[in-house]
């Protein structure tokens, strides 16, 4: 058995931070308050910084198979590792698309080979892949694109959605815009070359009624549905009373940038759904801080500069976000807009428990030893040329932000370290998924191992 000590850390715990040593065995936690002096055959001094639990992201895009030259599963396992994403949930909307389970089993085939951290893989629902959708198992959910798809992803005809809801058993998300709304927006803006028109064709009445018709579905049929990005904070309204079968994410785009950002940004921070207004910027902080929103995640969806740069509305929707999403979090509690232990539990706990990822989320006996050391006063300047995603941007180039990740550790082993770089080595290893437990709302003290 291989023990480690990580020794003199501020250790975040779900409920408060604790000064001492996690002891981990064999992969696992074995203990959160250890001797200074405990057994191990390593030790790790983590000099005074923050030890948390590894960021897990639950929405992104890694464009493999089929555009990767967009990104791949090993360059976006990088840039995950860099920033302390130790685990993350890849949408379906790949080429070919992952809308039956031997095309998951595919994907996760691939990541075996080139991931250096941990995966899961969404199945995608189709108007005609239900019986597929039915026997899926060992996967985090379904993904349902109510509006902004191409091809058979779409599915925004009632009686299918009806019989999603009704006839599977798997924990749903959805993209919600209504696609309706969208084309009439786009027939009146029809031959527009404006970046900002972006926002009037997907806006927020779109956004609302997809939301609306989504949660209606899963309450009505009592199955555990997630909100993926919202965008509006006229969509909170649809979600302040804590619902059994609901829950639901913001991504940092939709935090950070609005309308007013399209005259310095441009493409860069074009998106679906798209980026909105100061004020939705301010109610959706107000509906992370007050439980509202229960997971905090990316959306990462990585395309060449080159791609971007194309006159609107040609330029594609996405942008690259995991290696700066955490930092950009500990910046904010650095500036006193949150602290340490709600960017855990938005990031790392809420998203385990939503997907019913076994041993993931926080910091407790027998968990796995997925961790981030966390420099709090690290200064540091995101820039274009030294991302680890393929596509060398970010929409956040030339920020300075304080607080920073210096290494990450997944299953007790170091696979980036600000100093030595990547463990080449290291493969991520299959995430696994209990839906049986309940969900988030049926798992306040964690998933569970």
């Amino acid at each position: 058995m291989t023990r480690t000590l990580f020794r003199n850390a501020r250790i975040v715990l779900p409920q408060f931070i604790l000064d001492g040593s996690v002891l981990v065995e064999d992969g696992k936690i074995v203990d959160v308050d250890a001797g200074e002096l405990a057994n191990a055959d390593e030790t790790v001094d983590c000099q005074g910084r923050y030890l948390m639990p590894g960021v897990i992201d639950d929405q992104v895009h890694f464009r493999e198979p089929g555009l990767t030259h967009k990104e791949d599963l090993s360059t976006a396992s990088h840039a995950c590792a860099a920033g302390g994403v130790t685990s993350f949930l890849e949408m379906p909307n790949t080429k070919p698309a992952a809308i039956t389970v031997e095309g998951v089993r595919q994907k996760e085939a691939i990541a075996a080979q080139k991931s250096i951290v941990n995966y899961g893989f969404y199945i995608g629902a189709t108007p005609s892949n239900l019986e597929e959708l039915a026997k899926a198992s060992d996967v985090p959910g379904i993904k349902i694109f109510i509006g902004s798809s191409t091809g058979d992803l779409l599915v925004d005809d009632q009686e299918t959605l009806e019989r999603i809801f009704a006839e599977t058993t798997l924990p749903i998300c959805a993209h919600c815009e209504d696609e309706a709304t969208v084309r009439a927006n786009m027939d009146r803006l029809v031959g527009t070359s404006d970046i900002a028109d972006h926002s009037r064709i997907r806006d927020e009445r779109a956004a609302m009624i997809a939301t609306a018709r989504a949660t209606d579905l899963a309450r009505r049929h009592k199955h555990r549905f997630h909100v993926l990005h919202v965008s509006t904070a006229a969509e909170l309204t649809l979600l302040q009373n804590a619902d059994p079968y609901i829950t639901a994410e913001i991504c940092l785009h939709h935090l950070f940038f609005n309308v007013d950002d399209y005259a310095r940004l441009g493409s860069r921070i074009q998106m679906n759904p798209s980026i909105k207004t100061k004020a939705d910027n301010e109610g959706l902080w107000q509906g992370l801080l007050d439980g509202t929103i229960q997971v905090l995640a990316t959306d990462h969806a990585p395309h060449t500069l080159q791609e971007k740069r194309q006159p609107y509305p040609a330029s594609p929707s996405g942008l690259p976000a995991v290696e700066n999403s955490l930092a950009l979090m500990l910046d904010q509690v650095n500036q006193g807009k949150c602290s340490l232990l709600q960017v855990a539990s938005w990031m790392s706990d809420a998203p385990a428990r939503v997907w019913g990822m076994v041993g993931k989320g926080r910091i407790d006996v027998g968990y796995d030893a997925d961790l981030v050391l966390v420099d709090m006063d690290e200064a540091r300047t995101i820039r274009d040329a030294e991302q680890h995603t393929k596509t060398c941007w970010s929409p956040w180039d030339g920020e300075t932000l304080r607080g920073w990740p210096t290494a990450t550790y997944i299953g007790g082993r170091r696979v980036w370290s600000q100093a030595d770089g990547f463990d080449e080595q290291h493969r991520g290893s299959k995430l696994k998924f209990d839906h049986a437990r309940g969900g988030f709302w049926k798992t306040m003290d964690g998933i569970g191992v």
